[in-house]
């Protein structure tokens, strides 16, 4: 039987994880390009083990202040494109369960145009953008959870 975790315990273990990779990571002395992939790998493969529980917490808190998302929903990870590591989950939603079965991450892209910053989340059918990056169509972002590196 498995055992469902509260929204403040999965929180509270992606950043217990995400401090302790960054630490093992810095006491290496790796370079920079590992220490990010490592901690990408790492957090993706935590993200996508408590995603369910992060995406009934994120149901859990919308039903609540009566914004539910009416359709399908999951967690998957941000993979971010840009500035800076960062391990991140996003909750996707969809009209339709095939369109959420196809969702396997979230690319995050970042640009800047004069003193305007903007931030591209795009649903992808990959979690490696570099090998294939599609556009899951028909699909959004419904959450973000980020923790900074």
């Amino acid at each position: 039987m498995k055992k469902k975790l509260n929204g403040k315990t999965a929180t509270a273990l992606i950043c217990a994880f995400a401090l302790s990779v960054a630490s093992a990571a810095m006491a290496l002395d790796l370079g920079d390009i590992l220490k990010k992939g490592a901690i990408g790998i790492a957090g993706g493969w935590l993200v996508t083990a408590i995603s369910p529980q992060m995406n009934d917490f994120i149901n859990t808190i919308t039903f609540n202040k009566g914004v539910a998302y009416d359709g399908y929903t999951k967690v998957v990870p941000i993979v971010s494109i840009g500035d800076g590591a960062r391990i991140g989950a996003a909750q996707v939603g969809a009209t339709t369960q095939s369109a959420i079965d196809r969702t396997k991450a979230v690319a995050q892209l970042e640009g800047e145009f004069s003193s305007v910053r903007a931030t591209a989340l795009i649903p992808i059918d990959s979690t490696n953008p570099i090998q294939r990056f599609r556009r899951v169509k028909g699909v959004g972002v419904t959450a973000i959870i980020n923790v900074k590196l």
